[in-house]
Formats: C-alpha cells, sequence, structure tokens
C-alpha cells in the first residue's frame, strides 16, 4: 500500500504513515468498504432541505393532532403575553403620566397595544380549535383505511363504494372521441394477416 498524503509505500499493517503521519486506516477503510454504495443522498442536509415542512414534521413523527395542540398552546400563550402587557400599561402608566403632563394623554392610552398580540392570540386559538379540527378530518379521509372509505373486505361495503362513484362519474368523457376500441386479436397465418 502507498501513503495518499507522501507517496510512501508502507506495510499493511500500519495504521499511520511512517513518513508524513497520514492516517492510513480511514484510507484502507475507505478502500475495502467500497466507491460511493456507502453514501446515502437521503440522510444529507440537502435531502432535508429540500423537504416540504410537512414532511419534516412527518419524518420527526410529529402527527396533525399534536401540531392542532402546539398551535392551541402558542395561541394560548400570545394571548396570555398580549393580557399581560395590556395590565402592565393599564396599571404603570398613570404612575409614569403623573410626572409627564405634556404626554399624559398618549402614555395613559399606551395599553391599546398589548391588545395586538391579545386578539392574535385568540385568533390562533380559534385556528387549532375550529378550523384545523376540520382539516384533520379532511385528511383523515382521504387516508386508506379512513373511515370514508371503510372496511373494503366487505362486498357489500365495495358495492356501495362504487355505485357512490359512478353516480359522480359525467355521461360522457374526454377520451370519448379520441380512443379507438382495440381490434380484436389478429391471427397470423403464414404471411398474410386476418382479423
Amino acid at each position: 500500500m502507498f501513503c495518499p498524503n507522501c507517496g510512501t509505500q508502507v506495510a499493511e499493517q500500519l495504521k499511520f504513515c511512517k513518513r508524513c503521519g497520514a492516517n492510513l486506516l480511514g484510507v484502507r477503510d475507505a478502500m475495502t468498504r467500497g466507491g460511493g454504495s456507502g453514501f446515502d443522498w437521503g440522510k444529507t442536509w440537502v435531502a432535508e432541505m429540500l423537504l416540504s415542512e410537512e414532511e419534516r414534521e412527518r419524518k420527526r413523527g410529529v402527527t396533525l393532532e399534536e401540531k392542532r395542540y402546539n398551535e392551541i398552546k402558542a395561541g394560548i400563550i400570545t394571548a396570555v403575553a398580549g393580557l399581560g402587557a395590556m395590565l402592565f400599561f393599564l396599571l404603570f402608566m398613570p404612575a409614569v403620566a403623573q410626572n409627564e403632563s405634556k404626554d399624559a394623554h398618549i402614555l395613559l392610552r399606551l395599553w391599546v397595544t398589548g391588545l395586538v398580540p391579545f386578539l392574535i392570540g385568540l385568533a390562533i386559538i380559534f385556528n387549532g380549535v375550529f378550523l384545523s379540527k376540520r382539516i384533520i378530518e379532511i385528511k383523515n379521509r382521504k387516508l386508506p383505511g379512513s373511515p370514508e372509505t371503510g372496511d373494503l373486505s366487505d362486498p357489500t361495503r365495495v358495492a356501495s363504494l362504487s355505485d357512490n362513484a359512478s353516480a359522480a362519474i359525467p355521461a360522457f368523457s374526454v377520451v370519448e372521441t379520441t380512443t379507438r376500441p382495440i381490434p380484436e386479436a389478429v391471427e397470423v397465418r403464414g404471411d398474410k394477416e386476418s382479423t
């Protein structure tokens, strides 16, 4: 074996080059492992960056219900922070306004700034409680084995699903005029074809 750093010939059992001290164990391991067979692009930061937010959450194991509860929790935190800011300014600013006679009317109305995060928090809570619940129900219906499809091993259930599906299909088709029926099997006899 030759050292990849200085090119000196070294014995196979050495872990480091005698001349330059390069790590030969890593080189030997890479040579015996094979070229690119051990590398997986799916485990790199580039692959992680290209995933959508939903795929990242699914990979981390975050369910839709957990996401909904986290949204409700964030709404509660935001609303309480806004409420706290309103109370702080409502109780603290009158004392400051007594010393400032010129801008007292502005300082007395500063509590309104806490109203913005309070209302945003209420909106996030409303979204988490009502709207996200509906979105989760819709997504669960689209998944296999969901309540909409049910158990497909029951023939009566399959028949009712196919009846519902055929009722939703319109009487015409986009490909109706562009497709042609496949001709019957062509028999080949010698050099001539017949249908």
